[in-house]
């Protein structure tokens, strides 16, 4: 068996629902398009913990953020967990990172495994930015997305044509404040952009805790949208609120599909050069994003919560050696999954990571049925009133029937509020009836069997990970720092 090659390109925040290849209605992306009709989309694949740097240690290592240690973007990465570029290395492939790391400030939190590497120090820059390496700090110029596009071109020139490779081009781009490149001055402008159908959401049946999240589209800051607001809509009544938010969205979203169409221009490349090379057979490439977002979807922009738009990852592969065109994987598969698989596809036992809990779902990709694959992923978020959108630490456990969501308050306060106690609360979605998940139905009698059987799969789950349940308001929590 001839071992591929990989191409792991991994960008930030993007959303499943501004790709073409998943139906988006705000943009379009043909090179990502041209990876789902060339190979493989996945359909149901889920962070377990929905910010970036827990969701990158959850790619690397296969383990959820109780193991790797890095539960929170204030988290040190524990770096005695061993990493698929790491195996990779050993196994003789060539292995190179350019781009977005975040996994730790220290110099101990430094990458590990690969031959080259480049990243940004913490989120990064997209104008002339900063970048550290094995020889120091030096300042680049241009723009972040190409400069990390043309790292990786340079990496793949270097290589001998026996080489097997592994790539890491891991872009910061589109993750807030959205600073696209002028080449794209003119495309997606403000109020050509289609609103979501629940941005009007008004949560009235939500936990309380999520309702006081701030993560409105009028939390939106002036870095966010650039544009001086006018002053009809500097109001406090409900009509003033909505049209500003809407204001905002266009503004908002004009510059994230601007920075996202950079990082589609940036595929095209890779797979450009693949081709020209005549790597493309046995050449592994895989598209992703560390988590979702929120596109003004439920009124909301971030991520966080375990609502769909948030959990979803798109990922789309080709391998064409291997992967059918066209493949379409439907079975619910997790971040903690995608290491075992990577393994798999070069003849690695994904036990040769000691530490993994994931399974790898390359039988799927191949085309087959997996009789024995459990419908369900496990996620827990653990920050709790982080200190600019206030989000509550939760777990739950997705099906592809129902999502059920526990909210464990007790005694932590109100997000933004140190003198408030609030109840533990739970959620519960209709996943069949109600698949934009506006209505919560855990109190509803007629799911209460459905609630505690959620809950019980839950605590199932929790068990065979390995994660504690919370407790109550002695639990150890995640301390914040005084300044980010």
């Amino acid at each position: 068996m001839t071992r591929p090659n990989i191409v792991f390109i991994l960008s930030d925040d993007h959303a499943a629902h501004s790709i073409s290849a998943y139906g988006s209605r705000v943009n379009t992306t043909p090179h990502m398009d041209r990876l789902a009709a060339e190979g493989a989309r996945m359909d149901a694949l889920y962070c377990t913990n929905s910010i970036c740097t827990p969701s990158r240690a959850s790619i690397l290592t296969g383990t959820y953020s109780h193991v790797n240690r890095a539960c929170s973007i204030y988290s040190e990465f524990d770096h005695r967990v061993s990493t698929v570029p790491e195996v990779l290395q050993e196994r003789g492939y060539r292995t190179a990172l350019y781009g977005k790391w975040h996994l730790g400030r220290s110099e101990a939190s430094r990458p590990r495994g690969f031959d080259d590497w480049r990243i940004f120090p913490d989120q990064g820059e997209y104008v002339d930015p900063l970048m550290i390496g094995p020889d120091g700090e030096e300042r680049l110029s241009g723009y972040a997305t190409d400069i990390v596009t043309r790292q990786s071109l340079d990496f793949l020139e270097s290589l001998e044509a026996d080489d097997p490779f592994c790539l890491f081009v891991h872009h910061k781009a589109p993750h807030r404040p959205w600073i696209p490149h002028p080449r794209y001055d003119g495309t997606y402008e403000a109020g050509t952009i289609p609103e979501p159908e629940t941005m009007q959401d008004g949560h009235e049946t939500r936990a309380q805790v999520v309702r006081d999240v701030a993560m409105q589209l009028d939390d939106l800051k002036p870095d966010d949208y650039k544009d001086a607001l006018p002053p009809d809509l500097e109001g406090d009544d409900e009509d003033s609120r909505r049209a500003r938010s809407s204001w905002k969205y266009q503004r908002y979203m004009r510059d994230y599909l601007r920075c996202v169409q950079a990082v589609d221009d940036s595929v095209g490349e890779i797979l450009d050069h693949l081709e020209q090379r005549g790597l493309a057979e046995d050449t592994l490439v895989v598209y992703t994003s560390d988590q979702g977002f929120f596109l003004g979807d439920h009124g909301w922009f971030d991520k966080r919560l375990m609502l769909d738009e948030s959990l979803t990852m798109p990922m789309l592969l080709r391998w064409p050696a291997s992967i059918p065109a066209g493949t379409r994987v439907t079975d619910t598969v997790s971040n903690v999954d995608i290491a075992a698989t990577l393994l798999e596809a070069v003849g690695e036992e994904p036990s040769v990571l000691p530490d993994q809990q994931g399974r790898s779902f390359l039988r799927q990709l191949r085309g087959e049925d997996v009789e024995d694959w459990r419908q369900a992923v496990y996620y827990r978020y653990w920050e709790h009133d982080d200190p600019e959108h206030h989000a509550p630490a939760h777990y739950g456990v997705r099906t592809p029937e129902l999502k059920y969501i526990r909210y464990y308050n007790d005694g932590l306060g109100s997000p933004g509020s140190s003198d408030r106690i609030m109840p533990i609360e739970d959620e519960l979605y209709d996943l069949v009836a109600d698949p934009r998940e506006m209505t919560n139905v855990a109190g509803d009698p007629a799911y209460a069997q459905a609630l505690a059987e959620m809950q019980e799969l839950t605590a199932q789950m929790q068990a065979e990970v390995g994660d504690a349940p919370y407790e109550g308001p002695d639990t150890p929590r995640l301390e914040w720092p005084t300044a980010r």
